[in-house]
């Protein structure tokens, strides 16, 4: 047998398990956006049996971000002789009326890292005022405590952060207060589990009464991800089940999550979609709040607004789906975004689009 064909009997071995073990229709939620892409990508969402729905929830860190954070950078780019250091993706998300992309092409000094200690290095290097973007969760943001904590050992004068970090339990607990859908249970993400450990969800499971299963990135470990969910809700049981134990952990990492509280701590923050949601996001501590770049440029945190046109707020709660929007693949495509979930790898529209059309 090839590796295709075993890969085929596995999966349909696991999606005949899942119908099986389904006695009721339920609705399940993905909450990261790898696996948003892995579903789309191996079509594992036709696999299932019509009673298991499965929606994308807010689990592109691009996506979440908000109007006005993308406008707060474009401000910052149009700074003289300002440089900002971003992640690949934010740099084709649209703002109120711009990109950084369409700065980048007017004169603005913008550059694509793939470390935040780039950022380190360049400022390290120049003259000019060098600004990180911290977007993500919390994957991505131990990698920007130690660039900021590097910083300031260093003494650089001339490097600065715009902190848009978010926190995934707060939009968890958001997202179910906000009531669009019914939710049965929740596909945890594998990249931020390996950071805040499976313990992170015990609390909001036993509150909400609430299946959570972290689960890994192969076609086959999303399959047993979903498996566990329907036997969960099957039975009338409520746990947090970790799929993924060879990477995830009870507690989770601890030396990644000693850097974050180290340098950040728990603020108010706006997330598209969900709008204001209490410790949301990181802010930077008073022992680092002089590398506040928005502080240092006097730039205060625009509203924003987003395309009329753009649903991406509706696809990120598991309201609808990104075809249910009208601009989907239309008005609004790969080449043409008007909203972050066309255009991150990890957003839903974009994995729709390529691999559903």
């Amino acid at each position: 047998m090839s590796r295709r064909e075993e890969f085929v009997a596995r999966t349909q071995t696991l999606a005949e398990e899942i119908a099986r073990a389904s006695d009721r229709p339920v609705t399940l939620m993905e909450v990261c956006g790898t696996h948003a892409h892995q579903f789309a990508r191996y079509g594992l969402a036709q696999m299932l049996p019509e009673q298991v729905q499965l929606l994308s929830g807010p689990g592109c860190p691009v996506c979440v971000t908000s109007a006005g954070e993308i406008d707060a950078a474009l401000m910052l780019a149009r700074v003289p002789g300002v440089t900002v250091a971003t992640f690949g993706d934010m740099v084709r998300v649209p703002g109120s009326d711009s990109t950084l992309a369409h700065e980048r092409a007017r004169g603005a000094d913008v550059r694509v890292m793939f470390s935040p200690m780039e950022a380190v290095e360049l400022a390290q290097g120049c003259e000019h005022q060098v600004v990180l973007l911290g977007i993500g969760f919390e994957t991505t943001t131990p990698g920007v405590a130690v660039a900021v904590r590097e910083a300031k050992r260093r003494g650089l004068r001339n490097f600065s952060i715009m902190s848009a970090a978010k926190r995934l339990m707060p939009a968890l607990e958001a997202l179910v207060a906000a009531k669009d859908v019914a939710i049965h249970g929740l596909l945890a993400p594998g990249h931020v589990s390996t950071i805040i450990g499976a313990g992170a969800y015990r609390e909001f499971v036993a509150e909400h009464r609430l299946p959570c299963v972290i689960a890994g990135f192969e076609p086959d470990q999303i399959l047993r991800g979903v498996l566990a969910l329907v036997r969960q809700l099957a039975e009338g049981r409520a746990e947090v089940e970790n799929e993924y134990p060879g990477v995830v952990s009870e507690e989770g990492n601890l030396k990644a999550l000693a850097a974050i509280d180290e340098v950040f701590e728990p603020a108010d923050s706006q997330w598209r979609g969900l709008g204001l949601i209490p410790l949301g996001g990181l802010a930077l501590r008073e022992e680092y709040a002089d590398l506040d770049a928005l502080t240092r440029f006097g730039i205060t945190m625009p509203e924003g607004r987003e395309h009329p046109a753009c649903r991406c707020g509706e696809v990120l709660r598991g309201a609808i789906r990104p075809p249910d929007c009208g601009a989907f693949g239309r008005a609004c495509t790969p080449e043409h975004p008007l909203g972050p979930c066309m255009v991150s790898s990890e957003g839903a529209c974009a994995a729709a689009w390529t691999y559903e059309g």
